[in-house]
């Protein structure tokens, strides 16, 4: 189980490492996701995608825990830009980039693209005006 999630991991890091390279964000692409190297992040992650299945109540928890806790440690994340009160703050244009290129690597894992990611996911983020500009126009640059 910790070994598939591992390999996981590795892979997707390949792949945002490849997109952000397009971008010019090295450091980026060799810093993306470490966090879910961390024991808080990496084992409920594990048990919660390559455990037993279905996932119990305390597996679903405890992931969910450290899914709040890898969206507060990676800037790349729409999540992290909300205030204590939920209201967005705007995403700096390189965090959206390194978004985008974490969006790009997962499509090529799972199939879609970032156009069908944003379609899905656009209502149901919590996104300040500005953010949600930048993300339409950087779409519409790379189409």
């Amino acid at each position: 189980m910790y070994w598939k999630y591992l390999l996981y991991i590795l892979q997707h890091k390949w792949y945002v490492w490849h997109e952000c390279l397009k971008s010019r964000q090295f450091i980026h692409g060799l810093t993306h996701d470490l966090s879910k190297f961390l024991p808080s992040e990496f084992f409920p992650y594990a048990r919660y995608f390559y455990g037993p299945f279905p996932p119990g109540p305390e597996q679903t928890r405890a992931f969910q825990h450290a899914c709040t806790l890898h969206k507060r440690r990676n800037k790349h994340h729409w999540d992290y830009w909300l205030t204590a009160e939920g209201q967005p703050e705007p995403m700096p244009e390189k965090y959206l980039r390194q978004m985008l290129a974490d969006w790009r690597a997962m499509s090529r894992k799972f199939g879609g693209s970032v156009h069908d990611t944003w379609l899905n996911k656009k209502d149901t983020m919590t996104l300040h005006p500005q953010t949600r500009a930048m993300i339409e126009a950087l779409l519409n640059e790379s189409s």
